[in-house]
């Protein structure tokens, strides 16, 4: 399986990605189990977040201006700790 991937795009690329057209989405301080059925890309615009996949593999932090890719099958949890508000896209 694929590995999350944390980057940080420029305003260009986040334009030609259609980014501000995608759907947000807020979550509150807290943590939960994930599966993802679909791959998820988000564009965190606010808040903090460390995701520890499931497996062994190297947790990820991020927070405002990264753009985060998470594979088809990652089960993972995710600890929000400051309010996140984020575009995200699946598939």
């Amino acid at each position: 399986m694929d590995s999350i991937r944390k980057e940080r795009p420029r305003r260009e690329d986040l334009e030609r990605m259609g980014v501000a057209n995608w759907p947000i989405r807020e979550k509150e301080v807290s943590e939960s189990e994930r599966h993802y059925d679909e791959g998820e890309t988000c564009c965190i615009l606010e808040g903090r977040v460390r995701v520890e996949p499931r497996g062994g593999a190297k947790a990820v932090g991020f927070g405002p201006g990264d753009l985060v890719t998470f594979p088809e099958g990652l089960d993972c949890t995710w600890k929000v700790t400051r309010p996140v508000r984020k575009h995200n896209r699946f598939g």
